[in-house]
């Protein structure tokens, strides 16, 4: 009997990531990039835009069945692409490197393929990520009160 074809929703969602993170390629190397990437040089609506088709993919692999713990993990995915690629250039770099489309594609078909793993999976990734930013918050916490007690003795 012949493999049964993927649902037409992950074929779009497929050449949709390809589109957006692997369609070109840098002449005379192996590096490819996206649409997502030259997007994101249009200042000020560029990382807005490619972070509202990348929500696409979001909200395909909710319709899919993804659990909320692999759609907070692709949420997280393209949150940091969308942060970090306002930064004018470097964010410009960090957008075609880190193809966020293509691995919630990766996290989406390995949840298709075995739900139960990329769930577990997913769980630890998200306290992981939470336990980073209460750490994050507690050193510039630390920071910003060294910075004031610094200006309080120059002050005083």
């Amino acid at each position: 009997m012949p493999p049964t074809p993927p649902p037409a929703p992950l074929q779009r969602l497929r050449v949709l990531s390809h589109l957006l993170d692997d369609s070109l390629r840098v002449p005379g190397t192996g590096f490819r990039f996206g649409l997502d990437a030259l997007i994101g040089l249009v200042p000020g609506i560029g990382d807005a835009s490619g972070a509202a088709l990348s929500a696409y993919v979001l909200v395909e692999a909710g319709r899919l069945g993804a659990p909320k713990a692999t759609l907070l993990r692709m949420a997280g995915n393209v949150a940091l692409e969308a942060s970090v690629g306002t930064v004018p250039v470097v964010g410009d770099l960090f957008d075609a490197g880190w193809k966020a489309n293509l691995r919630n594609l990766r996290l989406l078909e390995a949840h298709l393929a075995n739900p139960a793993g990329t769930e577990r999976a997913s769980r630890g990734w998200i306290l992981g990520v939470a336990v980073g930013v209460v750490l994050m918050l507690v050193a510039s916490a630390v920071v910003a009160g060294w910075i004031l007690v610094s200006i309080g003795r120059a002050i005083f």
